[in-house]
């Protein structure tokens, strides 16, 4: 027996065991490298935002874009309480302007990127005559849904709306509260209630709603999302790159397909 041919063919195997292994682990590290940027972002820029997410990835594959959506006030509240968050996107500037106040976002790198309207929509099986908000006093209609209005920038609209047209009061026991926006629109779709008041970009999402009314602006409070850096960020290079994107033609154009309407 060769012993020395089966000592070579041993080294020969471990040491290809061991490239092996090695070129495993350098794909493993080449993953880990990825820079992980997470982006708070309102439920209502979901679809926009997830589209927006593969593109920039596509474009840089060195990244990995986390997105967290939720309302607008939950992630102020998150950001404040020490969160991971790089760049913060909200539906309202009250939570943005808090944020701003406590010199949590970079002065340099905040920016108002987008608007919306708010519009009333029901299932589309429902059979109710509702035309506008002053129908929502109708004996026929139950339920309404809206945001919480203290921590959901649409509910807070909403409840402008009503306010301003002096029906608050007259509806406020119809009122089914929702933890944002996405979840008035799923009320909607199944029936839970019989109208409610989202954005038109959400309606636009659904083949399940029909809007009956688009809200004039002078009812409510100016619909803006602001969108920033936050300062204490660890990847502030790649924050200014995602922030910087956003306002890139092809962003703006995928806003555009979802229902926002980009400010220049």
């Amino acid at each position: 027996m060769d012993v020395t041919g089966v000592r070579y063919d041993k080294l020969l195997v471990t040491t290809l065991i061991m490239v092996l292994l090695n070129g495993c682990q350098n794909g493993l590290n080449q993953e880990n490298d990825k820079v992980e940027l997470h982006v708070l972002t309102a439920a209502s820029l979901t679809d926009a935002l997830k589209q927006i997410e593969k593109d920039f990835e596509e474009a840089h594959p060195e990244i990995e874009v986390i997105l967290n959506f939720a309302s607008s006030g939950t992630l102020q509240r998150q950001i404040e309480q020490g969160a991971p968050a790089d760049i913060f996107i909200s539906a309202s500037e009250k939570e943005f302007n808090r944020l701003n106040k406590k010199d949590l976002l970079h002065a340099d790198y905040t920016k108002n990127i987008l608007s919306n309207q708010m519009v009333l929509v029901t299932n589309k099986a429902n059979k109710s005559n509702i035309q506008n908000p002053e129908d929502l006093k109708k004996d026929q209609v139950k339920r309404i849904s809206i945001g919480t209005p203290v921590s959901v920038p649409a509910g807070k609209y909403a409840k402008e709306t009503l306010e301003s047209m002096e029906l608050w009061e007259r509806v406020e026991d119809k009122i089914v509260y929702a933890k944002d926006v996405r979840q008035v629109l799923s009320y909607i779709e199944t029936g839970n209630v019989d109208v409610g008041f989202v954005y038109a970009s959400d309606a636009k999402t659904s083949s399940k709603v029909t809007i009956h009314n688009s809200i004039d602006s002078d009812l409510h409070s100016p619909i803006i999302y602001p969108a920033g850096v936050l300062k204490n960020t660890q990847h502030p290079d790649e924050a200014k790159m995602f922030y910087e994107y956003l306002q890139h033609q092809q962003s703006k154009d995928t806003f555009k397909e979802f229902g926002f309407k980009p400010i220049d």
